[in-house]
């Protein structure tokens, strides 16, 4: 069993997962945390649900090689996709995932109109059904794609005019349908929440669920007596499968976050990864 010093894991298809790391770091200071972003496979909201699967088993595998206490999905598409069947895989882990929050966005709707904004395999999946057949009972839940935002956001596009006319293309017709709640579910999107609302409009609330994913990782370490201890000084490293200094510059411009940043390789098979050299984003 990993002991209190252990890191938690958090992971993604790339930068995305940085909107949960900020909320879990400014919750959780004297933790430790290895975000691993999987960029040689950015984005995995158009893959196959099997694929991502895949994936997710190979880089929570990795994870718990480097000695992860609890892992959080930072990633919709991965938790719609694979967060059921690493419960079953790796029994002795306990996981967080990203669930739509459809829940308070239905609580909240005047209109009774709520948009979901996510990525085609996050609707696929049973789990996003689940939750609008739990929780939006008499509510109008509308889901909306952004085709080519994921990518415009890993390359650091924020709020550039590709970027405005994919959330225009997306947002401006469910603000028509009568859309007061937008929903983000994809860890992306809270990084261009500023021009969501520009286009949405002032009517129009916006819920980022991150905040709310941290909350869930400090009970689940607080009920296994893994938190870490008061006054730690918890580190930070960043891997990834494309170029991690490049995710390095991105987490310091995102979220203000600096780190040792490594890199590492997918084998042959697709589902064990291995350390290469590292470089520092210190200073």
């Amino acid at each position: 069993m990993p002991c209190a010093q252990a890191p938690v894991g958090v992971f993604d298809s790339g930068v995305g997962g940085l909107s949960v790391l900020r909320p879990l770091r400014q919750q959780l200071p004297a933790e430790s945390f290895i975000f691993f972003a999987d960029q040689a496979h950015v984005p995995y909201g158009p893959r196959p649900l099997e694929e991502v699967r895949r994936f997710s088993v190979g880089i929570t595998r990795f994870l718990i090689d480097q000695g992860a206490k609890l892992i959080v999905v930072a990633c919709n598409t991965a938790s719609a996709a694979a967060l059921q069947h690493l419960r079953e895989t790796f029994p002795g882990m306990r996981f967080v995932g990203m669930e739509p929050a459809v829940k308070p966005a239905a609580e909240q709707t005047r209109t009774h109109a709520v948009g979901v904004l996510a990525t085609p395999a996050t609707f696929q999946g049973a789990l996003f059904a689940s939750v609008v057949e739990r929780f939006a009972q008499g509510v109008s839940v509308l889901p909306q794609t952004l085709p080519g935002l994921v990518e415009r956001i890993e390359a650091g596009d924020l709020d550039g005019p590709e970027a405005r006319r994919i959330v225009e293309a997306g947002v401006r017709p469910l603000v028509a349908q009568g859309v007061d709640t937008l929903v983000l579910a994809c860890t992306h999107y809270p990084f261009v929440i500023p021009l969501i609302e520009d286009v949405a409009g002032p009517g129009v609330r916006v819920i980022d669920p991150s905040p709310a994913i941290a909350r869930q990782a400090g009970r689940l370490l607080a009920e296994g007596e893994r938190t870490a201890a008061t006054g730690a000084a918890g580190g930070l490293t960043f891997v990834s499968s494309g170029d991690a200094a490049a995710l390095a510059r991105m987490a310091q411009r995102l979220i203000g976050e600096t780190g040792e940043a490594r890199r590492a390789e997918w084998d042959v098979g697709g589902l064990r990864l291995s350390l290469t050299d590292g470089w520092s984003g210190r200073g």
